[in-house]
């Protein structure tokens, strides 16, 4: 069952009690809460909710994969499935597929265990091949401590590698503001 309306828009609200400056920026994203399709559907146009893991190891860096459509450094993430119960799980699953990093080798940044540190929207060009118009991602950033060093097992299909960056060259200017305010170290 993939995460409820209800879910998403508490979320949602949570994140913006934390950010309030950020609401015009997530309108996308709440017309979408008050639509009648599936905002976690990857076939919800024009507007659907994504989920990325931020993940921080123990040199407060940020793990970033270099996924071959998109040609760009991203956290690794994505749409979101069906067997998705919540918005850090569907985080969690992308982070194992795509890094082979288990949700285990991971704990929720301290602080940060029912709100994303960040939440992005995005313009996502058409793609006719599949059937897709343009339209937008609504990414759900959820940050997560690397508990014990893992060795990174990329999924070759999507990701073509990985660096650990540290939080002034995290490649969101977003994510890269909000890390800037966390105390150092992140780790408790």
């Amino acid at each position: 069952m993939p995460p409820s309306l209800d879910h998403i828009r508490a979320t949602a609200e949570a994140y913006l009690d934390r950010y309030p400056d950020e609401r015009d920026v997530l309108t996308a994203l709440l017309a979408a809460l008050d639509g009648e399709d599936d905002p976690t559907s990857r076939k919800t146009f024009p507007t659907h909710v994504t989920c990325s893991a931020i993940v921080i190891d123990a040199g407060d860096r940020v793990l970033h994969i270099h996924h071959n459509v998109r040609d760009k450094a991203l956290a690794p993430g994505g749409h979101n499935e069906p067997g998705d119960q919540d918005l850090p799980g569907a985080a969690l699953r992308e982070l194992f597929e795509e890094t082979g990093i288990p949700r285990d080798a991971v704990v929720p940044l301290p602080g940060f265990e029912t709100v994303p540190l960040d939440i992005d929207v995005h313009d996502i060009a058409a793609n006719a091949a599949k059937g897709e118009p343009a339209h937008q991602h609504v990414d759900f950033r959820w940050a997560f401590v690397l508990r014990t060093q893992h060795t990174v097992t990329l999924q070759a299909e999507e990701v073509g590698g990985y660096e650990w960056r540290s939080f002034e060259d995290a490649a969101s200017p977003t994510v890269r503001a909000k890390l800037a305010l966390l105390p150092r170290p992140t780790r408790s």
